[in-house]
């Protein structure tokens, strides 16, 4: 019985696809074959030397050090898209919270005078919460994912016109506009949202030098990564009234109590059904890693699906990206079919045996290569 071992609490919808008689889903397992987390920060962990897996409920992985997995043979994944409906619906509050303000107006109402005129200090005061509506609106959306393609479909039945820009999408079929110039976002648009990760290319990408090309009165929405927004930057600009409101999932210490900033406690993916969703892919791709090797989804590891085709099975990761193949073919007998796939310095190698594998192939392998299993 294989261990799985949980830094966080996970759906119980994990233990109908790791089955009690193979897997034993624990947050106490003590040589578990792999992990299963959320937010759990992996980056002071002294992680057991048995674990050959990580798989992380949710998309951003920078709670774990992939450098460190991979220098460990340990192939990292994540849950692309599972959470992605529960994102959009976050965004579409967030464009409303950010015109309307409904915010600032349920804050007053809480504190009106119970003295039973509360309906003519309604009427006398609301005209300070006038707001915008959505709707003629031009929404710029940052990264044409699983997230932004959901937004974009939703903003556009809400009467919104969108630009996009996704340096990896080329076309699309969504009646949308877009670009490949990200200055296209944020000369031309009334609402900008980010759905990127946090990478030396997107870190403090809306900055002072970028928010000066924005439109006067812009709302900015980032329910992705904290690090896309410079705080300072997006501080002066509200104080300016450049930007009239920015909406953020990622509270922190210095845009707390500031006029114009909405925060919200990293709600984005806390849905019963998107930590289900993500649980559920989450094992799904644990399970036939650990039994067949495949591999979907990984964060560090090439993508690599084999039908078994064989007695055994025999998975190689290596740095040897020029001879990782034909090390694998000579050194093992009765290889019945190879696969392979490389992703930057690491190669994933999949050979199926007509036999069992034999051991002293086996232990060569494993001084030449990171990481080798026999399933």
């Amino acid at each position: 019985m294989k261990e799985i071992l949980k830094l966080n609490e996970i759906s119980n919808k994990v233990n109908a696809i790791l089955s009690q008689d193979k897997y034993s889903v624990t947050s106490d397992a003590k040589e578990p074959s792999a992990i299963i987390l959320r937010s759990f920060s992996m980056h002071e962990y002294d992680m057991p030397k048995s674990v050959i897996a990580v798989a992380r409920a949710g998309a951003g992985v920078n709670n774990i050090p992939l450098d460190k997995m991979t220098e460990k043979g340990v192939c990292v994944f994540n849950t692309p898209g599972a959470n992605a409906n529960a994102v959009k619906e976050l965004v579409l509050f967030a464009l409303l919270v950010s015109s309307r303000k409904i915010y600032e107006g349920i804050n007053w109402t809480q504190n009106l005078e119970k003295n039973g005129e509360v309906s003519k200090q309604v009427e006398k005061g609301k005209k300070a919460f006038v707001g915008q509506e959505i709707f003629g609106k031009t929404l710029g959306i940052v990264g044409l994912g699983a997230i932004g393609k959901l937004v974009a479909n939703a903003v556009l039945a809400l009467g919104m016109k969108v630009i996009a820009y996704d340096p990896f999408v080329t076309s699309t079929d969504l009646p949308i506009e877009l670009t490949s110039d990200l200055n296209d976002i944020y000369k031309n648009c009334d609402y900008i949202t980010l759905h990127v990760p946090a990478t030396p290319q997107t870190k403090n990408s809306v900055n002072k030098d970028t928010i000066a090309l924005m439109k006067d009165g812009v709302r900015i929405i980032n329910l992705a990564r904290g690090e896309l927004v410079n705080n300072d930057d997006i501080k002066k600009a509200i104080a300016d009234k450049k930007v009239a409101k920015y909406v953020t999932d990622l509270p922190c210490d210095e845009l707390l109590g500031i006029d114009g900033v909405i925060t919200i406690p990293h709600l984005g993916a806390s849905t019963a059904e998107a930590e289900d969703n993500c649980a559920v892919m989450a094992a799904n791709q644990l399970k036939d890693y650990l039994e067949n090797g495949n591999i979907v989804n990984s964060v560090n590891f090439p993508k690599l699906q084999v039908e078994r085709n064989g007695k055994c099975r025999v998975c190689v990761v290596s740095e040897d990206t020029q001879n990782a193949v034909a090390t694998v073919s000579a050194t093992l007998k009765n290889i019945s079919s190879i696969a392979s796939a490389t992703r930057g310095n690491i190669v994933y190698v999949i050979a199926d045996l007509s036999s069992d594998a034999d051991a002293n192939a086996i232990s060569a392998l494993k001084e030449k290569a990171l990481a080798v299993r026999v399933i």
